[in-house]
């Protein structure tokens, strides 16, 4: 989506957030059955190559149903924020915590996907 100052483009990075009683069985399944390239693991996740995009497996063990997320990149975070304000969409920087000096924020689309702004 382009605005006048704002360009929004997908990301590389899909997180799949799945509950802990069915992590290990949807890792061995991506790693085992569907043979996509572990690339890392850094715990609570795993990381496949998954075409051109990165698919985390998180273990997410305050959830109950498995979540998809997606990254969303832009090329000014200041602008996004603004943008996105004036268009009502729903901040969501409760769902997890980013590294202080990571320039990015967490929103969720209309029906509760959540998407991290990212700056390319």
């Amino acid at each position: 989506m382009k605005n006048q100052n704002i360009t929004f483009r997908a990301g590389k990075n899909i997180a799949m957030k799945v509950p802990s009683h069915q992590y290990e069985q949807t890792v061995a399944f991506y790693k085992n059955v569907l043979g996509l390239f572990q690339i890392k693991q850094e715990s609570p996740s795993v990381v496949f190559k998954f075409g051109d995009k990165n698919l985390w497996i998180d273990n997410a063990d305050d959830l109950g149903q498995s979540e998809i997320w997606l990254e969303i990149c832009c090329n000014d975070i200041k602008e996004a924020k603004k943008y996105l304000k004036s268009k009502i969409v729903k901040r969501r920087d409760d769902v997890e915590k980013l590294p202080v000096d990571f320039q990015g924020f967490w929103i969720a689309s209309p029906c509760d996907i959540i998407h991290l702004i990212s700056k390319d």
